[in-house]
């Protein structure tokens, strides 16, 4: 586990904390309430401490990988028209994240960041048709040798903070963490026609380390 992550939840964490050490100075006078409240407490830091958790995980070694950007299981796989960034049809695959998938996102391909656009907006269920469109999301496009990849964070009716890492013009290696989502959210990654997606509707998958499609081979290769 980074610290990085800790870090985002430090408010969290210092209110869990209080909160602790308050019912369990309280409860020493023997009322059950008090016992109870300390029970939740302790319950609750647990589960901050599962959401926080950042485990190291080594991609792949094959270059025409294009890995999940973050854990959760695979929502849809679709050709939309992708008009911020690329501007033709592309594919896409969308990654729910519930509260107790790992929540930092990692970048799909070695690249280098030449987009990055904050976008207010709603708060629906990151389940929702409409979320991918309505709701507050951060694009990114992460350009590679081989192609340009946008990768969007959307948050969910929990999940209402993005957390970026990274920065425009930054360049990264696969399973780079470059933010992450509190809570429950949906990531969607957006990769030309011709890549070979490996994955179904329903599938698990880890952030940095599943692949979710592939390159076409170079045929001078």
């Amino acid at each position: 586990m980074r610290f990085q992550t800790l870090f985002e939840g430090r408010w969290i964490f210092a209110f869990l904390l209080v909160l602790t050490a308050g019912s369990g100075y309280l409860a020493r006078a023997g009322n059950p309430l008090w016992y109870g409240l300390l029970a939740i407490a302790l319950l609750l830091i647990l589960f901050c401490l599962n959401f926080f958790r950042d485990p190291e995980r080594t991609p792949p070694g094959d270059p025409l990988a294009i890995l999940a950007a973050a854990d959760g299981v695979v929502a849809d796989i679709t050709e939309v028209e992708e008009s911020e960034v690329l501007h033709r049809r592309v594919k896409r695959i969308g990654i729910f994240l519930n509260v107790f998938n790992v929540h930092v996102n990692k970048a799909p391909i070695d690249g280098k960041i030449t987009y990055l656009q904050h976008h207010p907006g709603l708060f629906l269920d990151a389940r929702h048709a409409e979320a991918t469109t309505k709701n507050e999301a951060l694009t990114w496009a992460f350009e590679g040798a081989r192609a340009t990849l946008v990768v969007r964070q959307i948050t969910g009716a929990i999940a209402r903070r993005i957390v970026p890492w990274s920065k425009l013009g930054d360049t990264v290696p696969r399973n780079f963490r470059f933010g992450m989502i509190r809570f429950g959210s949906r990531t969607e990654v957006f990769l030309p026609l011709e890549c070979q997606v490996l994955v179904q509707i329903g599938d698990a998958v880890k952030g940095g380390l599943d692949i979710i499609a592939r390159f076409p081979a170079d045929p001078a290769a």
